[in-house]
């Protein structure tokens, strides 16, 4: 069984868990942001629901994709756009830089899209060395060269010592997407396979061991990676592919449960099939969370018919990271809107939304 050594417990505030993190207890209505909002759990979607989509209503919003799919005269373009909030700076297996060139693509890639073109933002605060900025640019222009993308536009701002945390970035993304593709939500069917590109839970325990100071047997190394080759090599081969999702914050677990939300349609998932590395799997049960929802940066899951299964599984078996891939469920024809998960011992539950935050700043 892995070990760790424990940060000392926080003083106040909400009830901690082991190396000091802290699980918030939801409020129906409240009056204020709280970390818990940006979790990607009920609160982020309390937030979207009352403040973001009543406001900026619009059919490209409303389809609940990873970007916006744009018509630009007899062709189609994919936009995205994504903030980097990052603690630590570095870690284990990348850094924010990487976390924001492969999360923008990564959206892109999961509309369908071929990426092209990212902007950057930098939000610096005063007194940052000169020197992290360098690495993190230069993490920045690997990223995108692996990728396959051109940064190509930009903005810098300062703020006061104390005010910036060091270093946030914000980015954006434009690709196009090829004739004949149509991947999203709304192509979801009962029957379609679920497929999983690779182990889950790494990116999460990556930042939380440098961030809580906890020394694992095992290494863990974030899987940031750009997911748009092996996106690629199932369009490319004119696979029906249904949907696509690419797995961050909230995990496996949330990206089901919107999708399942957004289709109208029950998913059933098998515990036993969902691929996590004994050094997640031990670190999770020190620190009492489930591998499930916890954040990727290198991962995905797509939706595809029975017949297309196997040689999915095959492509992605030579292209995506983190592999093999793996079956870990199927789509139902209920219309419950839920995901079930079929535990080891043979019986199924609902998974739901996290409540609070479960792990803060790893995106």
């Amino acid at each position: 069984m892995p070990s760790a050594s424990k940060a000392p417990a926080r003083a106040g505030g909400p009830p901690s868990l082991a190396g000091g993190l802290q699980c918030p207890v939801p409020v129906a209505d409240r009056a204020e942001i709280t970390i818990g909002h940006g979790g990607g759990g009920r609160l982020t979607e309390e937030l979207l629901d009352k403040v973001f989509r009543p406001a900026f209503a619009n059919p490209a919003l409303d389809a609940r994709h990873d970007g916006a799919l744009l018509q630009v005269g007899a062709g189609r373009l994919a936009f995205t756009t994504d903030a980097h909030v990052v603690s630590p700076l570095f870690f284990p297996g990348g850094d924010i830089g990487k976390v924001a060139v492969c999360g923008t693509v990564n959206d892109l890639a999961m509309c369908g899209a071929r990426p092209l073109w990212l902007s950057a933002g930098f939000i610096l605060e005063e007194g940052l060395p000169l020197e992290v900025l360098r690495r993190v640019v230069a993490s920045m222009r690997a990223a995108a060269g692996a990728a396959g993308v051109s940064i190509v536009a930009g903005d810098t701002k300062v703020v006061e010592r104390g005010k910036g945390d060091g270093l946030y970035v914000t980015t954006a993304g434009v690709g196009v997407v090829p004739d004949g593709v149509n991947v999203g939500p709304a192509r979801i069917e009962a029957g379609d396979v679920v497929i999983l590109s690779g182990d889950i839970g790494r990116h999460g325990m990556a930042v939380m061991g440098v961030r809580e100071g906890m020394a694992f047997e095992g290494p863990i190394e974030s899987d940031c990676a750009p997911l748009a080759a092996p996106v690629a090599a199932l369009l490319d081969e004119y696979l029906e592919v249904h949907c696509m999702r690419d797995l961050t914050r909230g995990g496996l677990a949330t990206a089901l449960i919107e999708l399942a939300q957004t289709r109208g349609l029950e998913i059933a998932v098998d515990e036993g099939a969902v691929p996590v590395c004994e050094a997640v799997r031990g670190a999770c049960e020190i620190l009492g969370l489930e591998p499930l929802y916890v954040a990727n940066e290198g991962r995905f899951i797509c939706f595809v018919p029975e017949s297309a299964s196997a040689s999915a599984l095959a492509l992605l078996s030579r292209t995506a990271p983190g592999g093999p891939p793996a079956v870990i469920g199927r789509v139902r024809a209920s219309g419950s809107g839920e995901v079930m998960l079929r535990r080891t011992v043979g019986a199924e539950r609902v998974l739901s939304r996290l409540s609070g935050e479960q792990l803060p700043r790893i995106c």
